[in-house]
């Protein structure tokens, strides 16, 4: 290995004692490759297994928690015991050489699709038409009951039930990219005219609590619990960085093991408000205090992008997302003093490089999600 990159490979200790080998974390990717039922597909564990083998945490696709929740097509679930037994293949394969195996517990609100839940229903803090994820038409989602809105919070504490029963070492709290929990947050989202709009935290704090008590009663002090969240979004009103900064505050309050921040670029600055054109990165690492560690990610797709995110300061940890979808021995290729060898642009001629599921395969080709690519 290039002597410069050893940051990189140094461990870090979390919160609660578990030491992670290295800084990097593969990040939840959505594979859209789970059977229909949301149980693990043999094709799932294979891709999984290949992006964890090398980093020091690897979070697992976004996870529903109800049936209501399902936004993707091939979704994971961990809605019933019957999904167990998947999902310890999918732990084990996840944590086989030495990463800590996450599970990312989900619930997509209003952004959950009728063609994919129970009665073709959706729902979320506040009534909405919108179009989610591959939706060519919009739909229209209703404003959840209370008594929904509390069974919703006990799946989560029943997600991590099952986390812990699967041999996950952890789990996080899906709270970013417009779901539910981020829903109730934003103003945008959230216009309810009860306590759950009143105080647009308390949702996500009620998630958090519930996932702690899961902890508390099913699993050893070392099993870990992470929490994702956006820190600004484009409507207005919207999630800005003052209402992040309170949720940040909110979040250091618990026992929470780190913290990962959703972002496209990992040194996109803020838009607008009394922070307008600092880098995110930087003011949600000072919030944090010292706290608990900060995952960043965005556009890193080289071995000196990954060592300058380390290296400014502002993160413990770097998440890599497409950068493992475009050559999942990136990782080892530092290691190994191969950092030169590393594919970081899409061929659209040569599916035969990158070993994804057939499903994720054809969602690159066709350009869904952004990433450096040969031929426009």
């Amino acid at each position: 290995m290039n002597d410069k990159y050893k940051p990189l490979f140094k461990t870090l200790q979390l919160p609660n004692g578990a030491e992670l080998k290295n800084r990097f974390v593969l990040a939840p990717l959505t594979h859209v490759s789970s059977h229909e039922d949301g149980t693990a597909s043999v094709e799932e564990i294979e891709y999984m297994g290949k992006r964890s083998k090398d980093v020091g945490m690897a979070i697992s696709a976004a996870s529903n928690v109800t049936d209501l929740g399902k936004s993707f097509p091939g979704q994971p679930s961990v809605v019933r015991d019957s999904d167990i037994e998947g999902l310890k293949n999918l732990a084990d394969e996840m944590k086989k050489n030495g990463a800590k195996a996450i599970l990312q517990i989900h619930h997509g609100g209003v952004q959950a699709q009728p063609k994919l839940t129970p009665d073709s229903d959706s729902a979320g803090p506040s009534p909405i038409t919108m179009r989610s994820f591959d939706e060519t038409e919009p739909h229209h989602s209703r404003e959840m009951t209370e008594e929904e809105i509390q069974e919703t919070i006990k799946a989560f504490g029943d997600a991590t039930k099952r986390a812990v029963e699967a041999g996950f070492d952890g789990v996080e709290i899906h709270g970013a990219n417009h779901y539910i929990i981020h829903q109730f947050v934003s103003p945008h989202f959230n216009r309810r005219n009860d306590e759950w709009g009143e105080d647009h935290y308390a949702f996500a704090m009620a998630v958090t609590d519930e996932v702690l008590e899961a902890k508390e009663e099913y699993a050893d002090e070392d099993f870990i619990i992470g929490y994702r969240f956006s820190p600004e979004e484009s409507q207005s009103p919207g999630i800005d960085m003052e209402i992040t900064e309170v949720l940040i505050r909110k979040l250091t309050e618990k026992p929470l093991d780190y913290l990962h921040a959703s972002l496209g670029d990992v040194h996109s600055k803020v838009r607008t408000g009394k922070y307008g054109g600092k880098e995110r990165i930087a003011l949600l690492h000072e919030w944090t205090h010292g706290r608990m560690p900060l995952i960043g990610i965005g556009s890193v797709f080289t071995a000196d992008q990954a060592l300058g995110a380390i290296e400014s300061g502002n993160m413990e940890l770097i998440g890599l997302g497409r950068a493992l979808l475009l050559d999942h021995n990136f990782v080892g290729k530092i290691k190994a003093g191969r950092e030169d060898r590393i594919n970081n642009i899409f061929d659209p001629e040569r599916e035969d490089r990158y070993e994804l599921p057939v499903a994720l395969w054809e969602q690159l080709y066709n350009g869904f999600y952004p990433l450096p690519r040969l031929n426009g």
